[in-house]
């Protein structure tokens, strides 16, 4: 039955979408980065993070995704630079993604900023159609699909204080396929789709010791269902956070973050599917480490909640 299953998506991805547009994080909420590139520099010092995700464990050419991104304030300017390095393998698809971000930031009064992101890079696909098992020959499963590199550019906006944030963004602007036609309509000149992203959060004080960070992330596809993604985050002396995620129409997350001190952090998630997919899976397994460096960090006298 796995075999069937991948050997559809294979199908899917081979005719056209052959690879999954951008990939799927659980911990994205702990860098705005993943998601907009409005998000770089938006601290006061240097960031890393560094993810890696199993998902669908137990599943046969399940994906697997590994990201190392980077960004920080430029000294003495109003601006941000970021770097996100992605790796992602599904069945018998890879796609490696290279993709550099500038943000301007604008001050608001002294507990606010409102930012404009752009990112530009490179996404370079392959599939190796020749491994499949097919029981219909098609000419289309003779070759491997290799080298196929798309040019891919992205915006996003991001207003943001110490206690809460909205971001809007297109990681996907405008790309260009050698095979189609320069459109600015995404859908005319590749096989990638614009998905537009709202996200937006808040961080509460509870009792003592004890603060709540609710927040969500919408994801809307043109004639596709609004998606939707609801944390909630119980943080307990700036150090350990307990989080849970619903994931609409796909899975439950559960997430822990472990912040020893200011240079350090650890994340651990586990998505628990409630689709059919449960019957082949054991869940999905993500884990992050981050961490913060630069000669102002010792500084800061607040923890960073996202």
């Amino acid at each position: 039955m796995k075999k069937i299953v991948i050997m559809a998506a294979s199908l899917f991805f081979g005719t056209g979408a052959f690879a999954q547009q951008d990939p799927m994080v659980s911990q994205y909420m702990f860098n705005g980065l993943f998601l907009n590139p409005a998000y770089a520099g938006s601290h006061d010092y240097w960031t890393s993070t560094l993810c890696y995700r199993n998902q669908w464990v137990r599943f046969d050419g399940a994906p697997e995704t590994a990201i190392a991104a980077v960004d920080g304030p430029i000294p003495g300017k109003n601006m941000g630079l970021g770097l996100v390095l992605m790796h992602d393998q599904i069945g018998v698809t890879k796609q490696n993604t290279a993709m550099a971000n500038y943000a301007y930031q604008l001050k608001l009064n002294e507990n606010s900023k409102l930012a404009f992101g752009v990112n530009a890079g490179v996404s370079q696909y392959a599939a190796q159609l020749t491994s499949l098992t097919v029981w219909d020959q098609d000419n289309v499963f003779q070759n491997n699909l290799t080298s196929r590199i798309l040019p891919r550019f992205g915006v996003g906006a991001y207003y943001f204080s110490k206690r809460h944030y909205v971001g809007a963004s297109i990681p996907t602007l405008f790309a260009y396929q050698k095979d189609y036609n320069f459109n600015f309509d995404l859908s005319k000149s590749s096989f990638l789709r614009r998905h537009y992203l709202l996200t937006a959060g808040y961080v509460f004080d509870l009792k003592k010791d004890f603060k709540l960070k609710p927040s969500i992330l919408l994801k809307y596809l043109k004639n596709a269902p609004l998606e939707a993604d609801f944390n909630l985050s119980l943080v307990y002396r700036d150090m350990i956070w307990f989080g849970a995620s619903y994931r609409t129409g796909d899975a439950t997350v559960l997430l822990v973050e472990y912040q020893p001190n200011k240079h350090f952090r650890i994340g651990y998630a586990y998505d628990i599917s409630f689709s059919q997919l449960r019957k082949y899976s054991n869940g999905s397994h993500e884990i992050m480490i981050g961490v913060d460096f630069g000669k102002d960090l010792v500084k800061v006298k607040t923890p960073r909640y996202f």
